[in-house]
């Protein structure tokens, strides 16, 4: 069982309230996804559930056991770190086994354990060689395997994929996610890409100076943000957010559209110069200067054949539309 209730919690570094009190429940074999800006609070609030930092105020339950006070080593909780934190030394087998072979677990029973993970993980060929003879997806899996062998209430990841380039990222998302689905246990992961956190969460928390925006699936962010900080976070690219006249026209103090949510045609109510094209293949990215908009991002069809200078006229597409009040909230 891996449940974690958070109530109230809090974290100070002196006068600075890094995370000024936070009420959140993870429900046990949920795949959240902490995420939010650099300095957001979103490390540290893991570090607190692990056991890493000492809160200073409310409290944290693991499956209804008040863990506020315990020692991480005390929670059941294992932790994936950004750096492998591996022993070049030792072989695969020994670095998965080290936790083991700490807790005193019989050297029989450590191998069944290691042989169990390393077959989940696809390591079992790897398991004589050294972490320097290995890649760096291949590394951050023998981190995991150290950490299923724990057999953990839920596995705790701070921004494990960062340290990779953009190919091993992707398949390493996907080697996380199905591990979640074999495992069903509860995993927390910590990024601020939004990308990784679109694609493998069931339930994301949007972090924001330590404050939760909002916490939902990534399909409710995506079709109903809270406010213009969650829309103008999530998606990729980002919605365009619009202020002025136009927005008043439609009572907001801020309108929001996505790219992929405006057509070009010649009858459009906006018009605007391409000032950016990006060729991606089956999309096109355009940044128009848009007439009493400002700059917005067009998202077209791979073939569409403009470029910079050219002028467009475009609409936003009908429903797709979001509007936002005075204080940054989504109106009805």
């Amino acid at each position: 069982m891996g449940k974690i209730t958070l109530k109230s919690v809090r974290k100070s570094f002196g006068e600075v309230d890094v995370i000024p009190g936070i009420d959140l429940s993870i429900e046990d074999g949920e795949f959240v996804v902490f995420v939010g800006p650099s300095g957001c609070g979103k490390s540290t609030l893991l570090r607190l559930i692990a056991g890493l930092e000492d809160a200073s105020g409310g409290s944290i339950a693991i499956d209804g056991v008040e863990a506020t006070d315990l020692p991480p080593a005390k929670r059941r909780l294992a932790m994936v770190f950004q750096s492998y934190a591996l022993y070049p030394h030792m072989s695969v087998r020994k670095n998965i086994a080290f936790p083991l072979k700490m807790a005193g677990m019989s050297a029989e029973d450590q191998a069944k354990k290691v042989d169990n993970a390393a077959r989940i993980l696809n390591l079992t060929s790897y398991l004589d060689r050294r972490p320097g003879q290995l890649s760096g997806g291949q590394r951050q899996r023998v981190a995991i395997g150290r950490a299923i062998v724990r057999e953990p209430a839920a596995f705790l990841f701070d921004e494990p994929l960062s340290n990779l380039d953009a190919a091993l990222r992707v398949s390493m998302r996907q080697e996380i996610s199905e591990l979640h689905q074999t495992l069903k246990t509860t995993m927390i992961y910590v990024t601020h890409d939004q990308v990784e956190a679109m694609t493998m969460a069931d339930k994301i928390v949007v972090l924001n100076a330590g404050r939760i925006e909002q916490v939902g699936s990534p399909m409710e962010l995506y079709r109903s943000p809270a406010n213009t900080f969650v829309a103008g976070f999530i998606g990729s690219p980002k919605m365009n957010l619009i202020d002025g006249a136009e927005a008043a026209k439609h009572g907001a103090q801020t309108i929001g559209i996505r790219p992929e949510h405006i057509d070009i045609h010649d009858s459009g109510p906006w018009q605007g110069m391409v000032v950016l094209s990006e060729h991606l293949g089956s999309d096109t990215f355009l940044k128009v200067n848009a007439t009493g908009l400002g700059t917005l991002t067009v998202r077209a069809s791979g073939e569409v054949a403009l470029r910079h200078g050219d002028t467009i006229r475009f609409a936003p597409q009908p429903g797709k539309m979001m509007r936002f009040g005075s204080d940054g909230k989504a109106l009805a």
